[in-house]
């Protein structure tokens, strides 16, 4: 259609129009902003561990760096640290996988996304259990599947069952996403509750992605369970995991997945078009991290479970909030419906939206409202920050609760 002597420009994607933002990285970027301009905002957004990276796997970066190991490598990455993975895997989760079963990817995002490329047809639909991570229901549209979403509560300790599960597959299921430990909510499946779960996938055909990226932070003698490791199942089941979380390398962007072998050629014939091969300096301080010693993993997850112990404590303190106790990632999921229908300076909060920008505007704290996460009455806190921003952050937030009425 012309416009005097002008074309109009076409529109854009409707796809992509359709898609929600990621809330988590919007809050986190408002939380940045709102410190550059001189607030004193605490910020309990992104799932990011304020620890440096272990000072020997900048070492393997540094080298990687002096020994010019700075071009393009083998797209699905680098044999000697898809060899680790293969290690890794067979030492942590009892999955047994060749080097050619692993895709290495720009973070486990990367891999998630790839995975539902690789496996996911126009009108698929893809059961997901809520609460849970934001990106999950919107990179399903992306790939033209269906969310199909199935709501958990506080009395399961937000997980899914069985039971639950089976009786949402229909014959367009393809796939289950299921994140244990769960973000946001921190739940841990148990190798019951997810032996139960593999005799629906056994059953059904259906694919599973399973997100592993936080099973070294797990606390209280919790024991991580791999899907993959049954053996009846283990071709149905795309693992995904990476460095970001328990080596403290979000910025480095590694991920992985391993899955049977037809798998990881669609998702790497995916990427080879889309991004090719992840950083070559990254992967050689992937490789470190994977070979080398958990030792700094371990004294992470030891001052997370006493800063988990402190927040859980001082927020459900606090009249109005409850919450389940995290077993493991670094998050609490609190329930504020018990502040809904008070006010503060003549604004009703009637939303977890509402309460998280009562908490920014009074107590100058960031956290991100249960709505994206598919839990109207919750938000998330991330406790991946010191101590005392967590001390900060819980008084703050009680002084400004105590102004409701």
């Amino acid at each position: 259609m012309k416009k005097g002597n002008y074309i109009a420009v076409k529109s854009l994607s409707k796809k992509v129009a359709a898609a929600e933002a990621s809330q988590t990285l919007a809050l986190t970027a408002l939380a940045k902003k709102m410190k550059a301009e001189g607030i004193d905002v605490v910020s309990l957004t992104a799932g990011e561990p304020d620890f440096p990276t272990p000072a020997h796997i900048k070492q393997a970066a540094i080298k990687a760096i002096e020994d010019n190991f700075t071009k393009y490598t083998v797209n699905a990455g680098i044999l000697e640290l898809r060899n680790a993975i293969v290690e890794k895997l067979k030492r942590d989760n009892n999955i047994h996988v060749t080097a050619s079963q692993i895709l290495v990817s720009n973070g486990a995002k990367h891999s998630i996304f790839n995975a539902l490329q690789a496996i996911i047809n126009k009108g698929d639909e893809v059961i997901i259990p809520a609460p849970f991570w934001v990106s999950y229901p919107e990179m399903v549209k992306l790939v033209d599947g269906v969310p199909v979403i199935i709501k958990t509560t506080e009395k399961t300790d937000f997980k899914a069952g069985a039971a639950q599960i089976k009786k949402a597959v229909t014959k367009k299921t393809k796939a289950l996403i299921l994140c244990s430990p769960s973000n946001p909510t921190g739940s841990v499946y148990s190798q019951e509750e997810l032996e139960q779960i593999a005799e629906v996938v056994k059953k059904t055909g259906i694919y599973v992605i399973a997100d592993e990226i936080y099973e070294k932070v797990i606390y209280d003698g919790a024991k991580h369970f791999s899907l993959a490791s049954i053996p009846e199942i283990t071709d149905q089941i795309i693992t995904v995991n990476g460095v970001s979380k328990a080596y403290s390398m979000t910025g480095w962007r590694i991920g992985f997945l391993a899955a049977h072998q037809s798998i990881v050629d669609a998702a790497e014939k995916v990427q080879s078009q889309a991004t090719s091969a992840p950083n070559s300096i990254a992967q050689k301080a992937a490789y470190a991290a994977f070979a080398g010693s958990d030792d700094e993993v371990n004294k992470m997850t030891a001052e997370f479970t006493k800063r988990r112990d402190y927040i859980y404590t001082a927020i459900t303190s606090i009249p109005g909030i409850t919450s389940t106790k995290p077993q493991g990632a670094f998050y609490l999921f609190p329930n504020v419906s018990g502040l809904f229908g008070k006010s503060y300076n003549g604004t009703i909060l009637k939303t977890s939206s509402d309460v998280a920008q009562f908490f920014i505007k009074d107590a100058k704290v960031v956290c991100v409202p249960g709505d994206g996460f598919g839990a109207k009455n919750n938000v998330r806190f991330s406790y991946a920050c010191s101590m005392q921003d967590l001390e900060k952050a819980a008084t703050r937030i009680k002084n400004a609760v105590e102004k409701l009425k």
